[in-house]
Formats: structure tokens, C-alpha cells, sequence
């Protein structure tokens, strides 16, 4: 066994002075307490402690093109999301398993620096550069598994069933490393990597559809009359407005309406972007207990549009964060970047509070942890509870704006102006993965990552 001494742990509402956190041999919370523990190793951290965050939807594989799109040679020609989409196929041919892991394990080392504890991979890349499976038809997703091992992150597989190339329209050849041609293909796959899975002690397996483009109706009825278990259910929907049109054309609804029409949608459902709705639509994800991911840095890259955060928040509406194509990876910028947001649309400041709490960076730091932790497939409510495993992340009180903050502004001070230079580190299971701004694997990582990118010549 061991303790950390920690000047504050953040619990739920309130912050808790000097304060111990007794850990057993795997990492576990075997107590917090004011009162410290006898006969055993402490470790006295000069720093404030609270929950690391939780980064809901991830593509790794796109780490590796992160800053390569903003060249727009031909200024009169439109750039958007599908212009994008075509640039991020020609990398998703190219990656072998072994260059995916190294890629991942650097984006998860990355994640950590900046404040995530976990990470919900939202995987596609399932087949080989032909498009045919690998022996293990899980390979790709265990080279994920493999690399958030490797990193120090807790991650949550979520491998997509991903059938079509667009409402009506047969998968088109860019998209071959992505297909299964059947819901008996998808289940396959789903059995694959719930056995890679079992392999890993911090992995969790999640399941979900590309999006309702990329599954025909007649699948999406049959899959969930399976009984697949009560696991997180994710899926990207309404993100551009073309989606929106083609999905009118092709079912006469809109995707969220459609959606909620002729699917179970409760409270397993972590629904991506879900950027362009409808008041009623809005309304209809709230009450159905499903959630939404948000991912505004990516969100704002592409050009997406604004969630219509005021609405769905008035109505009980629970969101997530994640960092998506990995263009901004830290926490705190993207709640900014969502809060701001809707400030510029709305003209008015108090944006992320609820009628009960308007501390805004409470608020919005309470959200993306909890409605995270659901996105992985954890509903523990408590900040820190004993007999889960201690991740967090420790805030430095040396800080010139964290050491002259007032407990009451504490929060808001790291949300608002804060960025990883602020942290001292992060803990995942009860080990130090970050210290100082630094993975303790950083050379390692980095060596093995810029030959990946030397040999595909991406960057």
C-alpha cells in the first residue's frame, strides 16, 4: 500500500484541505482522509488534486494528419468537411498495425499531458490496406488497446459498424478498410474485440454505428433486437448540414429525428456532434436521458456549426467533451472554445450553468466529467471513491493564478485561463504517468512516432 498527501482533493462540491489518499498494491482507493495513515509510504505533493478528464471521442489515426489541412492552395475553390474527408481516407490507407499503435501511443501520452485519464476510441480502421481481415479480426483495435496500455491511459474500445458510403449508397473504395458488409460481419467483429478486450486490465468495450449514412435501416432494426449487453452505444449524427439534406431525401427525416423515430435512444447513447437540430429534436435528446459529445476544437476546424447548447442545457441535457481529430488536445480549451461559442451566438455571458449552479467552471468541468465517465461505460458519481482506481490529475499551487485563488474561483481559474503548464502531473491507477509536463516515456515515444511519420511521409 501506499498515500499521497495532497495540499487539496476536489470532492464533488467541495475542496478538501490537506488531504490523504491511501491506495492498495492495484492502485485502488483504499481511503481519503484528513486523518493520516500509519505505517505507510506517503508522498507529499505539493499541488491540488481532482479527477482527470474524460476525452469521449477519439480518432487516433488522425493524429498523425493534426495541422495538415490549412493549406488551401486554390482559395477559390470551397474547402469543408468533405474536401477534409478525402485527405483523411488517403491517411487511413497508408497505416499499418505496428505505425497505428506507435501513432496512438503518442496521441494517449499527449492526452495525459494535457489532463485525460481516459479516452473513448471511436475505432473504424478495422481491415488491412486491401480492406481484407486480418487473422485476428481485431488486430487494428487491439494495436489501440495495445497502445493506451503502453501510454498509461484507461480507454474504451469502441468498434464501429460501418456498412455504406452514404444513404443508398455502396461503401466507395477509399472507405475499404472500414467495412463490414453485413450485421453478421459487425457482430464478428464485436466478438473479436470483446476477446482483445479481456486482454487489457483498464479497457472497457463500447459498440456503435459510423453514423446512420454509413448503416442501411434493415441493419439498424436487427442490431438492436440483439441483446449485446448494457454497454455505451456512440455514433456521429447531424454533423453538417448535407448530412441533414441527404438524410431528409433518403428516410423524410431529419438524422435526430429519425433517430429517436425508430431506435431505443436512452441513456447508453452517446450521440456525436449532433450539431444541426431542431427545438423539438433538442428536446427529444434531452428527455430520452441520451447524451451528446461535443467536440469543439474539431467542430470548429471543420466548419460544423454550434451546437444549440442553451436550449438542450434548459431542458436537463447532459454533454461530454472529446478531442475527435486531435487538432487541440487539451480540456480546458475546449470548453472554452465551447462556451465562447455560444457566447458569440448568443451575446451573453452565463452560457454553462444550470438553475441550480452558476459557476461556470464547475458546472462545465462537473458535465464533461460525469457525462464522460457514462461515455466509457462508468456511471460513478462520486469524484474520488474507494475501491475505484485513483486517476487524476494534480494542478500546481505554485502557479502565480492557482496560488492566489480563492477555493470559490479555484476551478474557473484552470477552466478559464488555464492550459497543461498549469498541472504538476497525472496519475492513472495510482501511478505517476505525467510529471512536470513530461510523459515518463516521452523520448521513447516520440523516437518510435517520427519514424512512423519519416517512413509514411505524412508530415
Amino acid at each position: 500500500m501506499k498515500a499521497f498527501k495532497f495540499d487539496l482533493v476536489l470532492q464533488n462540491s467541495r475542496w478538501q484541505k490537506d488531504t490523504f489518499v491511501t491506495l492498495n498494491d492495484t492502485g485502488r482507493i483504499e481511503n481519503i482522509s484528513t486523518e493520516k495513515p500509519v505505517d505507510i509510504d506517503i508522498e507529499e505533493v505539493k499541488g491540488y488534486c481532482l479527477p482527470g478528464f474524460q476525452n469521449s471521442h477519439s480518432h487516433a489515426f488522425q493524429y498523425a494528419m493534426a495541422g495538415l489541412a490549412e493549406i488551401h492552395p486554390n482559395s477559390s475553390k470551397s474547402d469543408d468537411f468533405w474536401s477534409w474527408r478525402e485527405t483523411m481516407y488517403k491517411i487511413a490507407l497508408s497505416i499499418n498495425p505496428d505505425q497505428l499503435e506507435a501513432i496512438a501511443t503518442m496521441l494517449y501520452a499527449e492526452m495525459l499531458r494535457h489532463g485525460y485519464t481516459h479516452v473513448a476510441e471511436f475505432h473504424y480502421l478495422h481491415h488491412d490496406k486491401e480492406g481484407k481481415h486480418f487473422e485476428n479480426k481485431s488486430e487494428m483495435g487491439e494495436r489501440l488497446l495495445s497502445a493506451a496500455q503502453n501510454a498509461g491511459i484507461n480507454i474504451t474500445l469502441v468498434p464501429m459498424f460501418y456498412q455504406k458510403g452514404g444513404f443508398g449508397i455502396s461503401a466507395q473504395p477509399q472507405q475499404r478498410r472500414f467495412i463490414s458488409k453485413d450485421l453478421d460481419g459487425y457482430l464478428s467483429l464485436m466478438e473479436a474485440s470483446s476477446r482483445s478486450v479481456a486482454k487489457f486490465e483498464f479497457a472497457k468495450l463500447g459498440q456503435g454505428f459510423h453514423s446512420l449514412r454509413a448503416v442501411d435501416d434493415e441493419n439498424i432494426r436487427a442490431f438492436f433486437e440483439q441483446n449485446l449487453g448494457d454497454i455505451s452505444f456512440h455514433i456521429h449524427i447531424a454533423e453538417q448540414l448535407k448530412e441533414v439534406d441527404e438524410c431528409i431525401a433518403y428516410y423524410g427525416k431529419r438524422p435526430v429525428e429519425w433517430l429517436l423515430e425508430n431506435t431505443p435512444v436512452d441513456n447508453d447513447f452517446h450521440l456525436i456532434h449532433a450539431t444541426h437540430l431542431t427545438d423539438q429534436e433538442t428536446i427529444g435528446i434531452a428527455r430520452s436521458g441520451a447524451y451528446v459529445v461535443l467536440c469543439p476544437s474539431t467542430e470548429g476546424n471543420l466548419g460544423d456549426g454550434f451546437f444549440p447548447l442553451k436550449k438542450y442545457q434548459e431542458v436537463g441535457g447532459k454533454w461530454s467533451l472529446g478531442t475527435d481529430s486531435h487538432v487541440g488536445l487539451s480540456p480546458m480549451e475546449e470548453l472554452r472554445i465551447l462556451d465562447y461559442g455560444q457566447r458569440l451566438t448568443t451575446h451573453h455571458r452565463n452560457q454553462i450553468i444550470s438553475k441550480t449552479n452558476g459557476d461556470s467552471g464547475h458546472f462545465g468541468y462537473d458535465m464533461a466529467l460525469l457525462s464522460g465517465r457514462a461515455a466509457m461505460g462508468d456511471l460513478t458519481n462520486d469524484y474520488f471513491k474507494v475501491g475505484e482506481s485513483f486517476n487524476a490529475i494534480v494542478i500546481d499551487s505554485g502557479h502565480p493564478l492557482i496560488g492566489t485563488s480563492q477555493l470559490k474561483t479555484l476551478l474557473s481559474t484552470l477552466i478559464y485561463t488555464g492550459d497543461s503548464s498549469f498541472l504538476l502531473g497525472t496519475i492513472t491507477n495510482g501511478d505517476w504517468m505525467v510529471k512536470y509536463n513530461r510523459h515518463l516515456h516521452f523520448k521513447k515515444f516520440t523516437s518510435n512516432f517520427k519514424k512512423v511519420m519519416s517512413t509514411l511521409k505524412i508530415r
